[in-house]
């Protein structure tokens, strides 16, 4: 047996058959559920794994889910790997143009989509010649176009129940496309193996690995059922899906809605005593929070023991606000990406007025961009994480020699987030630093004052852009959602606020109010929309 997740699923199957694996909570508060153990997970999973197979499908070939959160998307993720073909993401908030773009640079040969998105994948099927089986979820609307696609219906009722698959690799992969927030998806290339180690914590987060594939079954056998994670984005988001397969490494239960309902959310977790909910964010947070100030205020959070974030930050002030709520739950800022998984959480103390402070795991460090060393302690560099790192980027040479590079006998991703590092190993993220505002000669990274602008008792939520300017090169502009019902703030009022929590130059000099931030799915910053805005309003 070999670090291959399919083989390591199928290995808990076989210890906790009967026991609960997923809730799955179709369409909030309309009560319409599904369950399924273990066992029928793995025959679901299987029975899709068989028709892909029997449609001619070969391993190593690419399978694209483009569906809402579902049963069918996990079953879906597990049969691809069942049958050795490589799963890959595609962000449903996709238009047609995006959609050509994404399905022809993965190089999909089959696809499983949501009947909703019928019309947008029959105008892209032209432009796509290698894509050559459909499964289509759901049923289709009148007027919608005529498509070759299999009913997921049919072919969960033509494929076998049974295994019977040929030998797995840990070679075998996992791509997740990036959400193109800064620029095209790119396809993150993951070894199985490397995958389970450095995203799934190598089925222990919060303790030691295991040192051979076989200990996972025995250490689930070993313990007892009671944990629900509930990973409230969109499976679509890397986190989401990662995160169920750490509950199934564990043997654990998961809990998914078809979409992010705050109010909905809670219910679940209070009716299913849910341990551990995934959130992106203040985006995700900050509603939840204001749920259980009004119209949830009450409900039982005790079964409740973290609140997680990965992909964005929750702000300290929506942090505490949460914490004054459900004070024994221990609530986390953890950090990682597509490229390295797992690199550490923030410390308690992280916030507007130290920064973003991580405790990095000892794979991670902050090196120079040129020559991939080690900085000095106070000097700005790049994270990178050595080890369990991905091959590269799919059908991206030129992107994959320019982020992951070999030193001595280990292999590096270099990330796009600039650091500092202390005396004490404690790292400060500045930012991204394609997202750098050169201001007068000052580096300024959006996140900072994000941090800053959140903490105003008027600002919902908020995103910071450079704009050109000509006395500056570039200004700061903020890009401000009200929460409702308050007092609608000025510049002055920004940046007199900020000025207690940030140097002068990185005071926002232009401010623009929004019906609403404008995020991806799972709740990542979109800073080009904020760019744009700002422009056109600075214009104006």
């Amino acid at each position: 047996m070999e670090y291959n997740l399919a083989d390591l699923f199928e290995s808990v199957v076989d210890v906790v058959p009967d026991r609960e694996a997923l809730v799955y909570i179709d369409h909030p508060g309309t009560g319409a559920e599904r369950r399924l153990t273990y066992r029928q997970l793995d025959a679901a999973a299987n029975r899709l794994a068989h028709h892909l197979i029997d449609a001619g499908l070969k391993p190593g070939e690419h399978l694209g889910l483009h569906l809402y959160n579902g049963v069918e998307y996990l079953q879906t993720v597990l049969a691809a790997l069942k049958a050795r073909l490589v799963p890959v993401n595609v962000n449903y908030r996709y238009v047609e143009d995006e959609l050509v773009y994404l399905y022809r640079d993965a190089d999909l040969a089959a696809l499983v989509f949501d009947a909703e998105f019928t019309e947008r994948v029959a105008g892209a099927l032209p432009q796509t010649e290698k894509l050559r089986h459909l499964v289509r979820v759901g049923t289709v609307a009148d007027g919608a176009p005529a498509l070759d696609a299999t009913a997921f219906t049919e072919a969960e009722a033509a494929g076998s129940p049974d295994r019977g698959f040929g030998p797995r690799s840990a070679d075998d992969l996992f791509i997740i496309y990036t959400g193109g927030t800064t620029g095209m998806p790119k396809g993150v290339m993951w070894r199985q193996e490397d995958l389970f180690f450095a995203g799934l914590f190598g089925g222990e987060p919060a303790g030691e690995p295991v040192r051979r594939p076989e200990e996972l079954a025995e250490r689930v056998a070993k313990g007892g059922a009671g944990l629900t994670f509930f990973p409230a984005p969109p499976l679509m988001h890397g986190t989401s899906t990662l995160t169920s397969f750490v509950a199934f490494n564990y043997g654990q239960r998961v809990a998914i809605h078809r979409k992010y309902v705050p109010e909905e959310v809670l219910r679940t977790i209070e009716k299913e005593k849910v341990t551990s909910v995934s959130l992106v964010g203040d985006a995700m947070l900050r509603p939840l929070v204001d749920a259980l100030h009004g119209p949830l205020k009450g409900t039982d959070l005790s079964s409740l023991f973290t609140v997680s974030s990965s992909g964005a930050i929750m702000s300290e002030t929506v942090r505490d606000q949460l914490q004054a709520l459900a004070p024994n739950v221990l609530i986390l800022n953890n950090f990682g990406s597509s490229e390295s998984g797992s690199n550490g959480k923030a410390t308690d103390d992280s916030g507007p007025e130290k920064g973003f402070r991580l405790e990095v795991n000892e794979r991670t460090r902050v090196v120079d961009p040129v020559t991939h060393e080690p900085v000095a302690v106070g000097e700005p560099g790049r994270l990178a994480q050595r080890g369990h790192v991905p091959l590269g980027y799919y059908n991206d040479a030129a992107k994959t020699a320019e982020t992951f590079f070999q030193k001595g006998s280990e292999r590096w991703v270099l990330l796009g987030d600039m650091a500092t590092v202390d005396e004490d190993g404690i790292v400060t993220v500045l930012g991204r630093g394609s997202q750098c505002i050169n201001t007068g000669g000052e580096k300024v990274y959006p996140e900072e004052v994000e941090q800053a602008l959140k903490s105003h008792p008027d600002v919902y939520d908020a995103l910071v852009a450079g704009v050109p300017d000509a006395k500056w090169g570039s200004h700061v502009a903020a890009v401000v959602q009200v929460r409702d019902g308050a007092h609608r703030p000025t510049l002055d009022d920004i940046q007199t606020h900020c000025r207690t929590r940030l140097a002068g130059y990185k005071v926002p000099r232009q401010l623009v109010i929004t019906p609403s931030i404008q995020r991806s799915p799972s709740g990542k910053a979109d800073y080009r929309w904020a760019r744009t805005v700002a422009a056109e309003a600075d214009a104006g």
